[in-house]
């Protein structure tokens, strides 16, 4: 069961966008290592604009996540890529589809 989220959106520096999308899809191995991380989807938002939504049993699995090695990884990279901080908001999970 899951019961909370993280939506995270980045906007990318212009010219920086399939920077962004990389940078996303080589963290999988660092959030396939997290017990706790039962769901993640990487997205493209627009053109400019990409996010990333996490799926979490409970806080301490949260917690685990915002500083674990993907987290280090991203804002090392944030200056580079993005045009803005990434803006991180905890969600409630009120009811969700996984695979079995």
């Amino acid at each position: 069961m899951v019961s909370l989220g993280l939506l995270i959106r980045l906007p990318a520096k212009p010219g920086k966008e399939e920077d962004v999308a990389a940078f996303l899809r080589s963290a999988m191995p660092y959030v396939e290592q997290e017990p706790g991380t039962m769901a993640l989807f990487m997205i493209q938002i627009s053109p400019s604009e990409y996010g990333i939504f996490n799926a979490f049993p409970d806080e301490a699995a949260r917690q685990a996540h915002m500083t674990g090695p993907a987290a280090e990884a991203l804002f090392a990279q944030a200056g580079e890529l993005l045009s803005a901080a990434p803006q991180i908001e905890p969600v409630e999970i009120l009811a969700a589809k996984l695979p079995a």
